[in-house]
C-alpha cells in the first residue's frame, strides 16, 4: 500500500443521480462539498449502464482518480470501464456510497456517510485487489441461483431498496434446487488440501462467489473471502428454499455457511439448466454454462489508512 496525495491528482466523479431514490438530487449541499474537497470533474450519468462504462473508460485516459458515486451497480459499471480502458494500473478507484445496498464499500471499511468517504479519497491509501471475471463482467461478488433470481424479481418490479429485496425474496419458497456439474481448477478444499482439478455434481439452491465479504445491507454472505488472496471464494448452498429462509439470520451473519460445501479456486465452470446469474447486485441473465475466474491484482482502490482486510 502507498500513501497518496489525492488533491494533487486529476479526479473525475461519476455520479448516478438516481441512486437510492434520487438521494444525490435531494442532497443539494453535497455537490458543493464534493467540489470543494475533491476539485475536478463532476459528471452526472443519466443514461444506461453502458453510458457509465463508456464514461469511466474515457475519463481513465486523462484522470488519475475515478470516483464512483452511487450504489453497487454504479461501482460495477465504473470498474468495468476502468478495466476496459486498459489503464487500470495507472487509475485509482474512489468510492462515495449513496446507494441503498453499498456492499462493495463495506469490505474496504469505507464509511457509509458520504462526507467521511470523501475525506478518505483525499487522504487514504491504495489497496491493490483481485476481481471476479464472470462471463466477461468484473465484480467483487456474484451468485448463481436463488439470490440471482431474487435480484431479477426485484428489478422486474422496480421496487428499490431493502423493501424491494424483502418482497422479491418471497419467491425463494417456490424455487427448486437444481442439479449442477461443477468443475473447479487450481483450488483448495475445505480441509485446506490443494487440488489441480476437481469435478463434483450437486443439487444446489444457491452458489455464492466472492472476493468481497458482503452482499447489500451488510449481509456477510462470504465470510471467508479475501480481497487479495488470488482465489475465488465459493460456497454451495444445498438447502431448500424453506430451509434457506428459516436459517437466514445465520446466513446473514456468515455463520450458516460453515455447514455448506466451500472451496477456494482460481476458476470454476458451472453447468446446469437455466441458471440465473447476478454480479454486484446487477442481473446478468440466465445460462446453462457459466465460467468464472479470478483476476489477480486487477484494481487499485482508495481505502482508509491502516486498512486490514
Amino acid at each position: 500500500m502507498n500513501r497518496i496525495k489525492n488533491t494533487e491528482q486529476k479526479i473525475s466523479c461519476l455520479i448516478n443521480p438516481f441512486a437510492a431514490r434520487d438521494r444525490w438530487q435531494r442532497r443539494k449541499k453535497l455537490r458543493s462539498y464534493l467540489h470543494k474537497n475533491l476539485p475536478g470533474k463532476i459528471i452526472d450519468i443519466k443514461g444506461k449502464k453502458e453510458d457509465t462504462i463508456e464514461t469511466a473508460k474515457k475519463q481513465c485516459l486523462n484522470d488519475k482518480i475515478i470516483v464512483a458515486v452511487g450504489g453497487d451497480g454504479t461501482v460495477a459499471d465504473v470498474i468495468q470501464g476502468i478495466i476496459q480502458s486498459g489503464n487500470k494500473n495507472d487509475t485509482l478507484l474512489g468510492l462515495i456510497p449513496i446507494g441503498s445496498g453499498n456492499a462493495f464499500r463495506k469490505s474496504f471499511r469505507i464509511p457509509k456517510k458520504a462526507k467521511k468517504a470523501i475525506k478518505i479519497i483525499s487522504e487514504g491509501q491504495t489497496k491493490v485487489v483481485d476481481l471476479i471475471d464472470i462471463e466477461g463482467k468484473m465484480a467483487g461478488f456474484a451468485s448463481i441461483g436463488a439470490t440471482a433470481r431474487v435480484t431479477q424479481e426485484k428489478l422486474q418490479h422496480n421496487i428499490q431498496g431493502l423493501l424491494g429485496h424483502l418482497l422479491a425474496s418471497r419467491i425463494m419458497l417456490t424455487l427448486p434446487k437444481k442439479e449442477q456439474e461443477i468443475e473447479l481448477l487450481d483450488g483448495i478444499d475445505s480441509r485446506g488440501e490443494h487440488f489441480d482439478r476437481k469435478t463434483v455434481k450437486l443439487k444446489i439452491f444457491d452458489c455464492v462467489i466472492g472476493k468481497t465479504n458482503y452482499f447489500g445491507y451488510s449481509w456477510k454472505v462470504a465470510p471467508k473471502a479475501r480481497i487479495d488472496d488470488g482465489y475465488l471464494d465459493i460456497t454451495f448452498f444445498e438447502t431448500s428454499g424453506w430451509e434457506y429462509l428459516m436459517f437466514f439470520s445465520l446466513i446473514y451473519f456468515g455463520l450458516f455457511q460453515k455447514t455448506q460445501k466451500h472451496f477456494k479456486a482460481k476458476k470454476v465452470i458451472i453447468k446446469g439448466k437455466n441458471l440465473p446469474i447476478q454480479y454486484n447486485g446487477e442481473f446478468l441473465g440466465v445460462k446453462d454454462r457459466i465460467e468464472v475466474k479470478v483476476v489477480p491484482r486487477a484494481l487499485r482502490v482508495i481505502s482508509p489508512k491502516k486498512n486490514r482486510l
